[in-house]
């Protein structure tokens, strides 16, 4: 089994007599309020899935992964994982060794030892991370959105954020680890979903099943763009599916609580990391890998591998082309194994699919499989259409 990224698995939940007196320590500190996506990125370092980062991002780690696509000591890290105020925040943490955070209600989660807190340039790091300062671009609208100024320093979760939200997928790197070796997996594919999973992606994910012991279906549980389909609907999609599909003790379907950040390349390579922290060797990278609209090309996600050596990325990526199911070939087929024309191609666009559901319309099963269609139907029953 691959060992995290940086050599060791973090882990920065606290229990026990050393979580209560944290959380009495936190009731006597200033608080910051952290957003939904500022709570994943807090919960994927204490569970170990940023690893090696044990909090938010000092200046010296932040600017070398904008310019360099490295952490200062030179391990590969692609994108900030920063904590953001205002200024006034700013100025009323100098001095202060210590500060609470807390969730949108005010309930306190963890407290960090702060180590820095220094301004941004925030359409830098909206450059630097999504190739454009476009603020039609979801990553870029978030960034430059936020307060100018960043808070550093490790951190210890004493109450986590998403306790009791689908239990049993919500898997840490420790327990996909444990998981792995008792089902005597030695090879595991990762594959990347904020989508229920449509015919191409069951391709995708069966032919990589070829050639490893095992599959961890990891869907994004964070945040996603308003207008993705929920992640209620969604496990509902991935449980009839693999119900019905997949040879279940080869498929490990678990959470991952991180959020999107729409980043293209940048953020393919950053997925590849995460699967790696939760035990993965292989990740699969499609066409257009956490891309959004037109930003980025159809396979600048496969292409941004070739920038690193493989030995230090330690997990292997597997590319495939968009798939589709061919009429002529009477099959699931790529490009690499078809030669017939778009014409015999089924292919729908997110923009087809929610238009056909919300007319009341249905999928083909050359499309999706139609125990999946079936759950988006009901879920999509009575919604108006939109362009």
């Amino acid at each position: 089994m691959n060992e995290p990224h940086g050599g060791w698995l973090v882990d920065r939940l606290v229990t026990g007599d050393r979580a209560r007196e944290l959380e009495a320590e936190a009731a006597t500190l200033p608080a910051i309020r952290l957003n939904p996506f500022e709570l994943s990125d807090l919960e994927m370092i204490a569970i170990g899935g940023f690893s090696p980062l044990d909090g938010f991002m000092t200046k010296g780690d932040y600017d070398s992964v904008l310019r360099k696509m490295r952490l200062v000591k030179g391990l590969v890290w692609t994108l900030p994982i920063a904590l953001a105020v205002d200024e006034d925040m700013a100025v009323s943490l100098r001095g202060k060794a210590r500060v609470a955070l807390a969730d949108g209600s005010g309930q306190t989660l963890a407290i960090m030892t702060v180590n820095e807190t220094f301004p941004c340039d925030r359409e830098f790091e909206a450059l630097h991370s999504f190739r454009t300062t476009d603020r039609t671009h979801p990553g870029v609208a978030y960034v430059t959105s936020r307060g100018g100024w960043l808070v550093g320093g490790p951190v210890e979760v004493f109450r986590r954020p998403t306790s009791g939200n689908y239990s049993k997928h919500r898997l840490d790197p420790a327990d996909t680890r444990r998981i792995f070796a008792e089902r005597g997996w030695k090879t595991v594919v990762g594959f990347q979903t904020r989508n229920p999973v449509h015919r191409a992606h069951e391709y995708i994910q069966k032919t990589a099943l070829e050639i490893v012991d095992g599959l961890l279906l990891h869907p994004i549980a964070g945040e996603t763009k308003s207008d993705d389909i929920s992640l209620e609907v969604r496990m509902q999609c991935y449980e009839v599916l693999l119900e019905n599909y997949y040879p279940r003790d080869r498929v490990l379907l678990a959470l991952n609580p991180a959020s999107m950040r729409y980043a293209g390349p940048r953020e393919a390579i950053f997925h590849a990391l995460v699967r790696k922290n939760f035990g993965c060797t292989h990740f699969i990278i499609g066409r257009d890998h956490a891309g959004v609209g037109n930003f980025y090309g159809p396979y600048d996600a496969q292409k941004i591998f070739d920038e690193f050596d493989p030995t230090e990325l330690g997990i292997t990526p597997l590319f495939f082309e968009n798939s589709f199911y061919c009429r002529k070939c009477a099959s699931m087929a790529s490009p690499k194994t078809c030669g017939h024309g778009p014409e015999e191609r089924v292919v729908l666009s997110g923009t087809q699919v929610r238009n056909t559901l919300r007319d009341g319309g249905q999928l083909p099963m050359e499309f999706t499989r139609p125990e999946v269609a079936e759950v988006l139907h009901k879920a999509y029953a009575g919604t108006p259409q939109s362009g």
